[in-house]
């Protein structure tokens, strides 16, 4: 958030880094040993059976995975917000504002769900004082129903940590570490008693692991108790959102991370070993769990049991085992209630912050240096959902909503690498990609068997949860493109000011971007841009960029600003002389390729058209960081023309290659522009294997035939070329013309492409000029824009 000092100068208001390792650590391992310890493992025995204690191994497996990539991007990146931050880096507009809008409704319905097992929690200790522990269920009190209660102390707990984060992020670590020292103390309890009950039936094993066997339910029952805890792991997106807030955030966000991870993964084990083999089957707990049957395995008591799974084994074995662990229960549901709540209203205050919420969620408390309005609004929208939801139907769309999240995390990591890769990271994912890719492979597996075991019928909370989502995010289409969208232009226009604008009304509906860097090729690449808009009757919009230092003032660029004039004058020119209508801007950016991206954005662009010298100068971009980074996220049709020799500058030979499909039609589009200007044949070509059957000849010269139907009236020549090599055949044939004009292709969805293997490697080694195209397909972009990478 900026405001004016009196002297007129800029003031940036941040949150203050008060935490040190261990807070931070705490809050971890608050959230992920919250209510899911106590609620969920009575659940996820009966799904998985005694092999839950696999499913637990394995869920710290592989949330390691996504852990991870969050270490990695939350030490790079240190600042509130989190995946929605690092999304809104590495992803075109607008994955990061869903991202962050699914993360704010994650975040915010869990720590509904927190508040209202605490307030049942709590009615059922107040139960065991009232009837001397003769039962934890009670009718009513002073004449209001139990349920009732449980709600209304939900909402007062929700003010209550609501405030405790309003005190500072200081206060909200220090009271993370007494509740969650409390918590495990308690459990450690549980297990040693557990562990006893466990151990003192001579045949322990036979009743732990049952008649059926440790894998009773089989693989899907494992992995539906996979999928139904696996949010349990949740604890690191909290962890990263406290980023501008913790001391050495590139040390310690990872170490809090690691070592959260390596608390919880044990803790989850002995006390899923010390429920199942300590419980003893009685007709009290049979009739608990609504069972006759004396046989009955201890998974399916625990099951039947739910929520109360584990409180009612610790009545059992361990002493005064009711009230414990239901001060247990109150205790993690108070460690993750405060944990997210207070990522909930980080969420909120990044996306304010950055124009995509209102601006007082982004306002710091001169006092408290908390984000006190986003901490008031996320309680708000936190106690409403409490007191008005069917909490445990909602609450599932927000544990399918987190394993979208973390799949997100690692698709952003792997474009980061690509497009940061100067980026200093103090801990980096090691055996990338792999790494990563196996992050979103596993979540993408789990999400289905997380639903089913929900239940997919009408009704059930499955489908309410599928619901849930579709509504979450039909509202935030309504807000983006309501308000947020208009309002993260304006922040674009902050970030990369127009300085000078030479704009008259063309009357022109569609538009080109030049951005000129080099004056030296600039005729080259305006004399193209000019016959494609003379083909699409569309005007030329010629653009500059002086950058600037991260740490510099944009307004000290503006003394720069002169001297790209004069090249924008020089560009402008040639589109003049041929009378078609032309514009020039001049921005101050920190990155040439956001600020042309953000042009593309705010002049809703049609087109954009760069140069390339035909190499990179690094072996970790294809074209190089700029071009990459444009060609890829830039939402309109791009063309890269590559630098080339010719004699005399005209062009009277083209040679267009194609493959067909979207790409190759609009390589076709521009060889007929320039072919009428400049009165150019175009040379059509496919490239066949040798002894190429009948069938393959026959789609060649159907592509060939499709590609010439857009050349018009342009004089074609139409070749059906063998060769074993591709690109190594349209490189010989293409140094008899003097341009070449070619399609982006997409190989393969992992490979580090950006037109693809066959333009680039044509575009390096055919000395003429090359012009590589690739068209904007809305929806079908952006999928490839995500998987095209690593």
């Amino acid at each position: 958030m900026m405001s004016e000092d009196a002297g007129g100068g800029n003031v940036e208001a941040e949150l203050s880094r008060d935490m040190g390792l261990l807070p931070i650590t705490f809050i971890g391992v608050g959230a992920m040993i919250g209510a899911g310890v106590f609620a969920l493992t009575g659940q996820a025995a009966g799904l998985a059976g005694p092999a839950l204690l696999l499913a637990f191994l394995c869920n710290g497996i592989v949330a390691s995975f996504t852990a991870m990539s969050y270490a990695e991007l939350g030490a790079a990146f240190p600042r509130s917000g989190g995946a929605y931050n690092w999304v809104s880096e590495a992803l075109p507009r607008p994955w990061g504002f869903f991202t962050g809008w699914a993360n704010w409704f994650a975040q915010a319905v869990a720590c509904a769900l927190y508040s209202v097992t605490f307030g049942v929690f709590f009615m059922a200790f107040v139960s065991i004082i009232i009837t001397g522990g003769a039962t934890t269920e009670g009718a009513h009190f002073l004449g209001i129903a139990q349920h009732l209660w449980a709600k209304g102390i939900a909402a007062v707990v929700v003010a209550f940590f609501g405030y405790v984060n309003y005190r500072g992020a200081e206060e909200t670590g220090t009271i993370g570490i007494v509740v969650t020292s409390a918590k495990i103390i308690i459990l450690a309890i549980f297990v040693l008693f557990g562990a006893l009950a466990t151990f003192q039936d001579p045949n322990w094993t036979g009743k732990f692991i049952g008649q059926h066997g440790f894998f009773a339910t089989g693989a899907s029952g494992v992995m539906a108790a996979m999928g139904f805890t696996y949010v349990a792991f949740e604890g690191y997106d909290i962890i990263v959102q406290s980023g501008e807030e913790v001391i050495d955030p590139g040390v310690n966000i990872p170490k809090a991370i690691f070592y959260s991870i390596i608390v919880v993964i044990p803790i989850y084990i002995l006390v899923a070993f010390a429920a199942l083999g300590g419980i003893d089957v009685t007709q009290h707990i049979l009739e608990l769990a609504g069972l006759s049957d004396p046989g009955t395995p201890t998974y399916v008591i625990l099951g039947n049991l739910g929520e109360l799974g584990i409180i009612q084994a610790a009545g059992q074995f361990v002493p005064y085992g009711l009230p414990l662990l239901l001060i247990a229960g109150l205790a993690a549901t108070m460690s993750a209630l405060n944990a997210t709540l207070y990522a909930s209203s980080r969420i909120a205050y990044s996306m304010s912050r950055d124009k995509l919420l209102p601006d007082a969620l982004s306002d710091i408390h001169p006092e408290t240096r908390s984000p006190h309005y986003a901490i008031a609004v996320s309680a708000v929208l936190i106690a409403v959902m409490a007191l008005s939801l069917p909490i445990n139907s909602v609450a599932s769309s927000s544990s399918v909503m987190f394993l979208l999240l973390f799949s997100m995390v690692n698709i952003a990591l792997i474009f980061m690498r690509r497009n940061r890769p100067d980026l200093e990271r103090p801990f980096e994912v090691p055996a990338f990609p792999y790494t990563p890719a196996l992050g979103v492979i596993f979540q993408l597996i789990l999400a289905p068997f997380l639903l089913s075991s929900l239940g997919l019928g009408i009704g059930e909370e499955g489908f309410v949860s599928v619901v849930t989502m579709l509504v979450w995010f039909a509202i935030g289409v309504a807000v983006y493109y309501g308000y947020s969208e208009a309002r993260e232009r304006e922040r674009m226009e902050e970030e990369a000011p127009t300085v000078v604008h030479e704009r008259t009304p063309t009357g022109r509906e569609t538009q080109i971007l030049v951005p000129i860097a080099n004056p030296e090729h600039a005729e080259q690449f305006m004399r193209t841009a000019v016959d494609v808009a003379t083909d699409r009757d569309a005007e030329i919009l010629v653009m500059s960029v002086v950058t600037v230092p991260q740490q510099t003032p944009l307004e000290q660029g503006r003394q720069f600003v002169d001297e790209k004039r004069a090249v924008l004058e020089e560009a402008m020119t040639v589109a003049e002389e041929a009378d078609v209508p032309v514009n020039g801007t001049v921005r101050i950016g920190h990155d040439v390729a956001q600020a042309i991206l953000n042009t593309i954005t705010q002049e809703e662009s049609d087109a954009v058209l760069m140069g390339w010298r035909g190499r990179s100068r690094r072996r970790d971009f294809v074209l190089g960081s700029n071009l990459d980074t444009v060609v890829t996220d830039a939402d309109c049709d791009v063309l890269v023309e590559k630098v080339g020799a010719s004699a005399d500058g005209d062009v009277d030979s083209i040679f267009l290659p194609t493959a067909g499909g979207p790409h190759a039609e609009l390589a076709a589009e521009v060889a007929r522009a320039v072919a009428r200007t400049e009165s150019a044949t175009v040379d059509v070509a496919h490239v066949v294997a040798p002894g190429a059957d009948a069938e393959e000849r026959a789609d060649a010269e159907e592509r060939i035939e499709s590609t010439m139907a857009a050349l018009e009236d342009i004089e074609t020549d139409r070749e059906l070329i063998e060769g074993r090599d591709i690109a190594d055949t349209i490189v010989e044939h293409a140094g008899d013309h003097d341009l070449t004009v070619i399609g982006a292709t997409r190989e393969s969805l992992l490979q580090q492409l950006t037109f693809g293997a066959i333009p680039e490697e044509v575009g390096r080694r055919v000395s003429t000029p090359v012009v590589m195209a690739k068209r904007n397909l809305g929806i079908k972009s952006w999928l490839q824009r995500w998987f095209s990478r690593t």
